[in-house]
């Protein structure tokens, strides 16, 4: 994602970005959508339409954000792709993540992306541990998936659709069913 948006992207407000936000690189902002006080886009970043970003949160480089999503108070995003009708409501920290459509992250989620040791994640595909080849990876987390608040997800964890988290849960292993 970060590659595509890094090579021949330009900047189409189509949207509307509040006076106190700030907007740093190239920013594509969709029909009806909004750019809320407090907002800093440090672009390349790719946004939908009526989707409502802020207050006060960052998007960092490499993130695309969908169709009638929400990014609230206080919520990084770092080189993510959020599918359509998506929210990150408030104080979530998601980076280099998906998020399919129709998921709801709960307040406080936290999506850890790199390996205390430094060494590549690594993740299971198919009963097999592979290596990621990526120092930073968060998570998949698939369409309609609902994550309880102060919900912490390990690098390379799925959650697969239809599924979600407890309050307070740590997704130390994929959550499959």
């Amino acid at each position: 994602n970060l590659y595509l948006l890094q090579n021949d992207f330009e900047s189409k407000i189509d949207g509307e970005v509040h006076p106190n936000a700030e907007v740093i690189g190239p920013l594509r902002l969709g029909e009806g959508s909004i750019i809320r006080s407090g907002v800093v886009v440090e672009g390349p970043v790719c946004i939908g339409k009526n989707s409502v970003i802020g207050p006060n949160a960052y998007l960092r480089p490499g993130t695309s954000i969908g169709d009638n999503c929400k990014v609230g108070q206080a919520c990084e995003l770092k080189n993510t792709i959020m599918f359509d009708n998506s929210n990150v409501p408030h104080l979530s920290y998601i980076g280099d993540t998906v998020i399919g459509s129709g998921s709801n992250l709960g307040a406080g989620t936290i999506t850890a992306n790199l390996r205390h040791d430094g060494k590549n994640i690594k993740s299971e595909v198919k009963g097999a541990i592979i290596d990621s080849g990526r120092r930073k990876f968060g998570a998949i987390i698939g369409d309609h998936v609902h994550t309880g608040i102060n919900t912490s997800i390990l690098p390379g964890r799925k959650i697969f659709p239809g599924l979600g988290t407890y309050p307070g849960q740590v997704v130390s292993e994929d959550i499959i069913e």
